[in-house]
């Protein structure tokens, strides 16, 4: 196990950053040619550090076989050239800090494109030495795992016809794993992250987080998982363990960069998250919460705060160095895995009714507006997300209301170019040159753009800049203790957040019927207690119980004084 990295307070910035999720290739295009490009995204550096982004998220860059977005990578080690090269990488890290903010990359090293060298390599001969760096069998096991992506793969196992096993892969076929037990496969792990932190990445997005750091198979009808060898630290390959190496992961990142940190995709219930979390050095330092994300889902469904109250109340406290990552939309389907199926039937129902709108049984290809189809109900959500406990997590175009276009196939529905005019001001190219359509309208570049946008004080774009701005002039907020109320009525969520110095009682009306809710707060003494409501700054005088009226979709932020007054909500 990795010796324990002493932890500073001042290395956790990580735990109340504001993230921003993007493409560059949908995000601003700089020599016309209709890809987005890091020239485009650097022009747009000031932009991000306007709204009040801290943290931002690079998805893949890398050279790609193009046939999961960027996610098939054929060198680890490179920059598309499409997006430009590894100068201009270097170049937007420095704008980026000169602006505020960091920047984080996706990791993707639980597989490789079909057409990576390495696996070109594995598949000529048994005796070949990148052989062992996939997971090969001579006949698929009788229990497999069953595909991420239903429908679009029938098994996990391909049979490749030159090589003439069978490869393991847990996305699409094209994407054979990579055996991580093999110390070879390992130490390129380790180069690969030493290249990225030495240019000033701050951290890594690890892509699938229970998928790569289980894939490596054990059992003697496998070839390639390292039998017969060693691990890394020379044990054998037999006593591999996932949660192991991902310590020595979080080890080698924390004695090469101070400040950088890991965010784990592992979309599982909290009792199976947690033991990703590590020990608080040894294992992932930012989680997304899943469990929650899914269970708002439901709340907004039903028009009743229920089901997100309960998995709040459910959600394990972590420790000073872990962080949970909140987010309402990411660029992945909208996955509702977690619920069970007659709470998933709901939310289709709602949210996806036709057939076209879902992907995979199990999730949906809309962004939120168009889910919604109510801004107040989009700005609830927002306030919402902010309000928690926990760091917030934007994908781009959510601080417009940008909107999907399901004509494009799967999950890249939601993937469209950035909005920044009327006429779109992603490119300069005709649309036949371009990377991909952009959005539908009502939520298309003639309805949500930043150009008008900026310029109304009342937009979405600066609601989302003022949740971002009172997020970070309170960070106690971030890493504050959660209560969620009972007694309030089924359509609010009551919270309060809890921290040294400091207390807000947050409410939300998730009502979907335009009810206008009564919500009376109440101190549980009768000493002299005050609110301050944040939107706008109002002192409210709180010794004695005062009715507050929630609009449909209305929110308030209510920080308590002193921080250790008790309220009650009925």
């Amino acid at each position: 196990m990795t010796k324990p990295v002493p932890i500073d307070a001042a290395d956790l910035w990580w735990r109340h950053a504001v993230y921003y999720c993007l493409d560059i290739e949908t995000f601003q295009d700089s020599d016309g040619d209709g890809v987005g490009d890091i020239p485009g995204l650097i022009s747009r550096v000031p932009y991000l550090a306007d709204l009040g982004v801290t943290c931002l998220w690079l998805m893949p860059f890398f050279p790609t076989a193009h046939r999961d977005d960027g996610y098939d990578i054929t060198d680890f080690f490179a920059v598309d050239p499409r997006l430009g090269t590894l100068g201009d990488l270097v170049e937007l890290v420095r704008v980026a800090r000169s602006h505020g903010i960091r920047i984080i990359i996706d990791f993707v090293m639980n597989h490789t494109s079909d057409q990576h060298p390495w696996f070109r390599h594995a598949r000529r001969s048994p005796d070949d030495p990148k052989r062992h760096w996939y997971v090969w069998r001579d006949e698929p096991p009788e229990n497999p795992d069953p595909p991420v992506f239903p429908g679009d793969e029938d098994s996990t196992w391909t049979h490749d016809e030159k090589a003439g096993q069978y490869f393991l892969h847990h996305f699409f076929h094209t994407q054979p794993d990579l055996n991580v037990a093999l110390p070879e496969v390992r130490r390129e792990i380790d180069k690969n992250l030493g290249l990225w932190l030495e240019i000033g990445i701050s951290g890594f997005r690890i892509d699938a987080v229970p998928f790569m750091f289980s894939s490596a198979v054990t059992d003697t009808g496998a070839h390639g998982s390292n039998a017969g060898g060693t691990g890394g630290d020379g044990t054998a390959a037999d006593e591999y363990d996932g949660m192991d190496h991902l310590a020595r992961i979080r080890g080698f990142v924390s004695r090469r960069s101070a400040e950088a940190f890991l965010l784990g995709e592992v979309n599982l219930p909290y009792e199976q998250q947690m033991p990703w979390f590590g020990q608080a050095r040894d294992g992932l330092q930012l989680q997304f919460d899943f469990p929650t994300m899914q269970r708002l889902y439901l709340a907004l469904a039903r028009g009743d705060a229920t089901p997100l109250a309960e998995s709040l109340r459910s959600r394990p406290a972590v420790d000073v160095a872990q962080q949970w990552a909140h987010f309402a939309r990411n660029h992945d389907e909208l996955t509702l895995d977690q619920l069970s199926d007659e709470e998933r039937d709901e939310v289709f129902a709602a949210y996806a009714p036709d057939e076209a709108m879902r992907v995979y049984g199990r999730g949906i290809r809309r962004r939120l507006p168009s889910m919604l189809e109510d801004e107040r109900a989009v700005r609830m959500v927002y306030s919402l997300i902010f309000s928690l406990p926990g760091a917030p997590v934007l994908f781009y175009g959510e601080e417009i209301g940008m909107g999907d276009n399901l004509e494009i196939d799967g999950r890249i529905a939601v993937r469209t170019p950035m909005q920044w005019t009327r006429d779109g001001g992603f490119t300069t190219a005709p649309p036949r040159r371009q990377v991909r359509r952009m959005a539908t309208e009502p939520y298309g570049p003639e309805g949500a753009n930043v150009e008008d946008q900026r310029s109304d004080q009342g937009s979405l774009w600066r609601h989302i800049q003022r949740l971002t701005r009172m997020y970070r002039d309170a960070p106690s907020q971030a890493w504050s203790e959660l209560e969620v109320l009972k007694g309030a009525p089924p359509q609010v969520l009551a919270h309060v957040c809890r921290g040294e110095g400091w207390a807000m009682l947050a409410l939300h009306n998730l009502s979907r019927d335009g009810t206008t809710v009564r919500v009376t707060v109440a101190p549980e003494s009768s000493d002299e207690a005050w609110m301050t409501d944040r939107v706008p700054e109002e002192r409210i005088d709180a010794s004695a119980p005062i009715a507050l009226e929630l609009e449909p979709y209305g929110w308030r932020w209510l920080e308590l004084d002193p921080a250790d007054a008790r309220v009650r909500v009925r």
